[in-house]
């Protein structure tokens, strides 16, 4: 069950790679109308907790950081998808400009392909972890210089109007998949937020990706977590909290008990993935 499910959201995500990889008059105007709705929908914007606000898509999510000194982004999505982020800042009530720094998760076109417009829109400074680096620096959209102001190293924090978030290298899915913890208050009593990195595995493991998975399974599983949020909406079940959500009582992002349910299933993903292989080479 764990692995049809992670195959379908693998399925959406490589499905739309695959189509950009493609010269444009290979792909019909209608079909590329219908992936661009999907991935360009509005999310809709909502306060999640405390100073953390979501600002993406339907299934790209993208995450506002408040403070007082200025505002964090984090993850651009696709470059198209910009206006839509910066009209769901707007729409929240603050300023896009105000963006002082755009973190990300990892380096892949529909997190970080944005960077460059973010950047030339607010003045950003983009930070990135060091091993995501080379991928970002072949990542030009309109052939735009990929923008990188500060070089991140595992457990780098970065800090801006008193909030700080330290960055956790979570490899696997990219060489600098990077995991975000910071904390909020709210109500009087204070949560330990994760914006974890995608841990679902390419469709070929190689000896040394694994190894790279399972150092960030066991990364992630000794982070302190309360409120679990993810590069995909999917990944916390966004839609489903942010109705809950509409209707009062606890806050349904608050759910400690589901924080490791994606390192569960991307390690199950794993494991069955090499035993696959393993029983092809038979």
């Amino acid at each position: 069950m764990a692995r049809a499910l992670y195959r379908r959201r693998s399925a959406r995500c490589d499905s739309e790679f695959r189509r950009r990889a493609k010269p444009a008059a290979a792909r019909s105007s209608g079909h590329h109308r219908q992936r661009a709705d999907v991935y360009a929908a509005v999310g809709p914007p909502h306060k999640i907790i405390g100073n953390i606000y979501y600002v993406g898509t339907k299934t790209l999510s993208s995450f506002l950081i408040v403070t007082p000194a200025g505002n964090i982004l984090m993850d651009s999505t696709y470059e198209r998808n910009v206006p839509v982020i910066q009209k769901s800042v707007a729409d929240l009530g603050f300023k896009f400009t105000d963006v002082k720094i755009l973190l990300a998760n990892h380096a892949h076109g529909d997190h970080q392909e944005g960077d460059a417009l973010v950047k030339q829109l607010t003045g950003a400074q983009v930070m990135a972890m060091a091993e995501d680096v080379p991928a970002l620096q072949a990542m030009k959209p309109g052939g735009k210089e990929h923008p990188i102001d500060r070089i991140l190293q595992d457990k780098d924090t970065v800090t801006l109007g008193g909030v700080t978030l330290t960055a956790y290298l979570t490899p696997g899915h990219t060489r600098g998949c990077t995991s975000w913890t910071t904390v909020v208050q709210e109500g009087g009593k204070t949560y330990n937020v994760l914006f974890g990195c995608s841990l679902r595995p390419p469709g070929v493991i190689t000896p040394a990706i694994a190894d790279e998975f399972r150092r960030a399974f066991k990364v992630v599983r000794a982070l302190p977590c309360d409120i679990q949020l993810g590069d995909h909406g999917a990944q916390y079940g966004m839609h489903a909290k942010h109705a809950k959500l509409q209707s009062g009582g606890p806050n349904p992002f608050v759910e400690p008990a589901t924080c490791m349910q994606e390192a569960d299933l991307g390690e199950a993903m794993l494991n069955a993935q090499l035993a696959e292989q393993a029983a092809a080479r038979q």
